[in-house]
């Protein structure tokens, strides 16, 4: 196989959507609504490999397609060392533990403040758990943009998780809210380990061209823009269907909430 065949004509068709008017960057603005303890939140980092110099010129490495997919991948680390198993309880519940109890490197109080076990009422199968960690990590763009939250799946990982990542999609220039971690637990019977500074999930975005690039920014925490994610936080709570606020939230929004964080010299 030629791996560069389908980007026979990339170069004109790039140059027809600069025509267009179409354009080739769009910045997107991180930050981290953590009002405590943020410092082990570490920032959004671009996925690369660290493969061997290919020895041919044919190798997957120069493969065009591969590195376009490959680059438009944010990796948000692990923040903490976590164990998780669960416990049977002699009524036949399951109870989620610290694996490494008095050993752990998180206090209880702590773990409890960003983990959560979903009613079992919400869970996609009887059989499955639903477990939730907060994520502080909000994504903010002034034009049409999309997010995608999901698995670290171009990381090989020699023990698999115990079950599925829930990926989400959702309009950052619309709904700019934290993205939270959760996972559906498939075998309750094997832990749940979690390793800090590992791949946790990844972040991705669409935009209006395809072919844009992603220029992803530490966001400056304007008023603006912490009034606007407050008039959205927590609607879930009120309402179902939170898809159908997305107009009248827009109605409300500023017309310019990106401002790249100024570093002091």
């Amino acid at each position: 196989m030629v791996w560069d065949e389908y980007f026979a004509d990339e170069q004109e068709a790039r140059s027809a959507e600069s025509v267009r008017g179409k354009k080739r960057t769009v910045t997107v603005g991180w930050m981290l609504q953590a009002p405590k303890s943020s410092v082990i939140f570490s920032p959004p980092k671009p996925f690369s490999r660290d493969d061997p110099k290919p020895a041919s010129s044919k190798s997957i490495q120069h493969c065009p397609a591969a590195i376009d997919f490959d680059a438009r991948h944010f990796v948000i680390p692990v923040p903490i060392n976590l164990t998780l198993h669960f416990v049977r309880e002699p009524n036949g519940s399951l109870t989620l533990k610290d694996a490494n109890g008095e050993k752990s490197g998180i206090r209880e109080s702590g773990l409890k403040s960003m983990l959560m076990v979903g009613p079992q009422s919400e869970w996609r199968h009887p059989d499955r758990p639903l477990i939730q960690i907060i994520s502080p990590y909000v994504f903010i763009a002034d034009e049409p943009c999309f997010v995608n939250q999901t698995a670290p799946y171009l990381h090989y990982s020699p023990e698999p998780r115990p079950g599925v990542q829930m990926g989400g999609r959702f309009p950052i220039h619309i709904w700019p809210r934290p993205v939270s971690w959760a996972f559906e637990w498939y075998d309750v019977s094997k832990p749940l380990i979690l390793k800090r500074g590992e791949p946790w999930f990844y972040v991705r975005f669409e935009t209006e061209n395809p072919s844009a690039r992603v220029r992803l920014v530490e966001q400056e925490k304007t008023t603006e823009l912490e009034e606007y994610i407050n008039s959205i936080a927590d609607v879930s709570k009120y309402v179902n269907q939170t898809y159908s606020l997305f107009s009248e939230a827009q109605r409300n929004r500023p017309e310019f909430l990106v401002k790249p964080k100024q570093r002091q010299k």
